[in-house]
């Protein structure tokens, strides 16, 4: 089954989908950033970097949903 050959590739590679939504907008679900442990990680900061590196040095807070947070949203600095 193809659909389950393609769930395993993302689970080995540890592969992270991540969605972008601008400010007061929604959220854009046809083009996920994909984040990898081997490349620059699944952090915040991996994905500012992979959009621009002048929004990198200019950021000041994301604001995130998900399993990761304590309560959605929550505002959350590089690290995450």
């Amino acid at each position: 089954n193809l659909d389950y050959l393609l769930e395993r590739i993302w689970d080995e590679l540890a592969l992270v989908r991540v969605y972008t939504k601008p400010k007061g907008g929604q959220p854009d679900f046809e083009e996920p950033l994909v984040l990898s442990h081997l490349r620059h990680g699944i952090d915040v900061e991996a994905a500012v970097q992979d959009i621009s590196t002048q929004l990198l040095r200019d950021f000041n807070y994301a604001t995130v949903w998900g399993t990761s947070t304590k309560h959605n949203p929550m505002r959350a600095g590089l690290k995450h």
